[in-house]
């Protein structure tokens, strides 16, 4: 993995290159201005881009949409301290493949990061709810939706409304008192029923429904 880091804190910079260089991950380019980034992106072909938003010179969003102009197919994931709707959901209709908060824990970071490679779009656990309002007020959801839920397993069930919390699979597996794998492969079957291809769609679609509540009564 090829990482390419824009923000302007350089102290934070070099903490978290140090960070993914521990775990073998490259980091291609660290710099605190993204107001002129072609030639590099050119020179240094990342997998990923982490970008700020709250920078002097230019606005992340700004960054954003020159590098969706410029290499549309490249996957930019946000990384903040802003958990703000609006950011968020600016971010996401302007191309991000993820939006993240700066406090998270380094391994979620790394695995978050992995799951963009591999084509998902990945959100903060803790801005599943907010996502959740995000997408009610733009797309909405399938009349199908419900139809969905209705095949899931009480387990299912059960596990989707963890989900909807953010939590990850070692902490629903501690609270259910079952092994990871288990929870992986439920977690699986939720995402394969549900028709969706990340546990945050999941956790979102489950909010919109309201599904967690009814299963709760």
């Amino acid at each position: 993995m090829k990482i390419l880091m824009i923000d302007d804190h350089a102290l934070f910079r070099d903490g978290l290159k140090a960070l993914f260089e521990h775990r073998g991950i490259s980091v291609v380019a660290a710099i605190g201005d993204g107001s002129d980034i072609h030639s590099l992106l050119t020179d240094t072909s990342p997998d990923i881009i982490l970008l700020d938003l709250r920078m002097p010179n230019i606005h992340g969003l700004e960054v954003l949409q020159n590098i969706q102009q410029q290499l549309p197919e490249l996957a930019v994931v946000i990384l903040t301290t802003s958990n703000n709707k609006n950011d968020l959901a600016d971010s996401l209709k302007m191309g991000a493949k993820g939006y993240l908060l700066k406090d998270m824990d380094p391994d979620d970071l790394v695995n978050a990061l992995e799951k963009v490679l591999s084509g998902e779009t990945v959100v903060a656990p803790e801005l599943t709810s907010l996502l959740a309002e995000v997408i009610q007020q733009s797309a909405g959801l399938s009349p199908s939706a419900q139809t969905a839920f209705d095949t899931l397993t009480p387990r299912e069930k059960e596990i989707l409304c963890h989900l909807t919390e953010g939590q990850s699979n070692k902490a629903i597996a501690r609270r259910l008192d079952i092994v990871d794998g288990t929870v992986k492969l439920h977690v699986k079957a939720i995402l394969k029923k549900l028709n969706v291809h990340s546990r945050v769609e999941a956790a979102v679609i489950a909010i919109e429904n309201k599904v967690c509540r009814q299963h709760r009564e």
